[in-house]
């Protein structure tokens, strides 16, 4: 079996490891313990989480074991990292809901049988700790000097950091020594922007346990324009499939830019990089058949084939002429609104599509909105039931998004 670093490092996930001669030797001679931390921000994982995901995945093929450490302890302080403000403070109800959110989404890319991979939420330890204790254990090992260096704080000094926020390093890095001590794990793994919170750990473990453990980080999911991806104009793409259905995840995959369809079929599908080379190298009208494989594999492998396979017939019926719409994101009304009559602003607005009046009095007056493919040309547009077909009518948006209105 090949070596997990080579098969990371062949698809593009790495960006930083610590000892990576030596942490190459390991993974190849034992089943390794490592971890990832998710903070229970919000109730549902995201398409950013996923590469995460996709690396715990490839790792647990490899026979090493992951822990997926939900973070219901340090979600109450927040990470000041790449943050300009401070993070809004959530109650402990509602950053459970959330753990218990992740967990269910969790179990359905990683195998919890067995011991074969393990779920922990540092709420069990860090929040009944004793401050003098912890200070007098942990703190000690932390030098103000090197945190204030460090990109995660110094970026706030301007605006102004707190005392609260400050611990945040010094509770992730205990995360790995209790980690390591409950389970003898040896490698934390982290978005690129979590450097400097793992290396805390890191130094932390190696200072008292006086063992070696190690860190590593892989890049974040960007974009070629250099913009994070899962993010859009309509917001944040949700693993959830009632915050993101299959559909709409799909199409977003789907409309990819072309220079980032190797990269992303590397990063978030499984299939062989000899196919991922050849797919990505296609031109012109070619790199479509490479999107709907990209579109279809990580659609796939978030919501299962069946969904995967109405996204696809969806998106074929409305853009090729064939297939099955059904699949195409929907909202239901009551009839009563469209016997008085809705104003197209307003409705646009209702269903998601715009986030204010102006921007969709802007989309009309560029031809951007279109009912059953006749084009909305005023802005006063009442939406009546004279619109509906069969109960229904469809929206577009732009070229590529779809919504329709069932009654």
């Amino acid at each position: 079996m090949r070596n997990v670093m080579d098969i990371l490092a062949e698809r593009g996930y790495i960006d930083q490891v610590t000892f990576e001669d030596e942490l190459r030797e390991l993974l190849g001679s034992e089943s390794v313990t490592f971890y990832i931390g998710f903070d229970a921000t919000a109730d549902s994982l995201t398409l950013g989480h996923f590469l995460q995901i996709m690396v715990m995945m490839h790792m647990q093929q490899a026979g090493h074991r992951p822990i997926a450490l939900i973070g219901g302890g340090t979600t109450m302080i927040g990470d000041p990292s790449g943050r300009n403000d401070m993070r809004k403070v959530m109650t402990r109800e509602f950053i459970d809901y959330n753990a218990s959110r992740f967990k269910e989404q969790l179990q359905q890319f990683l195998d919890f049988s067995e011991g074969k991979a393990i779920m922990d939420n540092n709420a069990n330890w860090l929040l009944d700790l004793n401050y003098l204790d912890f200070m007098r254990e942990i703190g000690v090992h932390f030098s103000v000097n090197k945190m204030l260096q460090m990109d995660a704080y110094k970026n706030r000094m301007e605006k102004g950091l707190t005392f609260f926020e400050f611990g945040y390093m010094l509770m992730q890095s205990y995360d790995f020594l209790e980690l390591y001590r409950k389970y003898n794990c040896k490698l934390q793994l982290g978005g690129s922007d979590q450097w400097s919170n793992i290396l805390g750990g890191y130094d932390l473990v190696r200072k008292l346990e006086e063992d070696k453990v190690y860190a590593m980080t892989f890049k974040l999911l960007t974009t070629a324009e250099g913009k994070k991806m899962g993010k859009t104009e309509a917001g944040t793409i949700w693993l959830d499939p009632n915050k993101t259905p299959p559909y709409e995840l799909y199409q977003y995959m789907r409309n990819v830019d072309d220079r980032d369809v190797e990269k992303f079929l590397a990063l978030l599908t499984f299939l062989p990089m000899d196919e991922v080379r050849k797919l990505g190298a296609l031109q012109d009208a070619e790199i479509n058949k490479a999107k709907e494989v990209l579109a279809f594999e990580v659609t796939k492998l978030i919501h299962g084939k069946e969904e995967a396979t109405k996204a696809q017939n969806a998106a074929r019926a409305l853009f090729s002429g064939g297939g099955d719409e059904s699949a195409v994101p929907f909202t239901e009304m009551d009839k009563k609104v469209f016997e008085e009559g809705i104003g197209i602003l307003d409705l646009l607005k209702d269903l998601g599509l715009t986030k204010s009046n102006g921007e969709g009095r802007r989309l009309v007056d560029q031809g951007g909105i279109s009912i059953d493919d006749v084009k909305v040309e005023a802005i006063d547009k009442i939406v009546t039931l004279d619109d509906f077909k069969d109960d229904k009518i469809l929206i577009r948006k732009g070229k590529k998004v779809y919504h329709q209105v069932r009654i």
